[in-house]
């Protein structure tokens, strides 16, 4: 566990039924196997809901380095990232995130509150 996500937020994110419907949905959809939805601050990423198909191990509550991730580009940025495929892909064919998890195919959006938190 770690100090990044309250237990009272993990057991609130759990509790909400449509979570893990959403997350399986997102993947049936785009043909991915993998979704979750992170806690994203500018010095951690922390998983509150995670649909893993691929058997990569994630769990609600885990954690993975910033810096191993595109959430802090999209902190900064707030705008989706979107690579239909890797391979082709002009700025991120060679990016060493792409390469160190191996995926295909990526997308992640920024979750913004109302009152401008990210």
């Amino acid at each position: 566990m770690n100090n990044n996500l309250t237990s009272a937020e993990l057991a609130v994110i759990s509790e909400i039924e449509a979570t893990s419907s959403l997350l399986r949905l997102v993947t049936r959809l785009t043909g991915l196997r993998f979704a979750a939805i992170a806690k994203v601050t500018e010095a951690s990423w922390t998983a509150c809901a995670v649909y893993d198909e691929i058997q990569f191990g994630l769990e609600a509550g885990h954690q993975l380095k910033l810096e191993t991730t595109f959430c802090n580009e999209l902190r900064l940025h707030r705008q989706p990232i979107v690579i239909n495929e890797v391979a082709t892909d002009p700025v991120y064919a060679e990016h060493p995130i792409t390469k160190m998890y191996g995926f295909q195919s990526y997308f992640s959006l920024p979750i913004i509150f109302p009152n401008g938190d990210f």
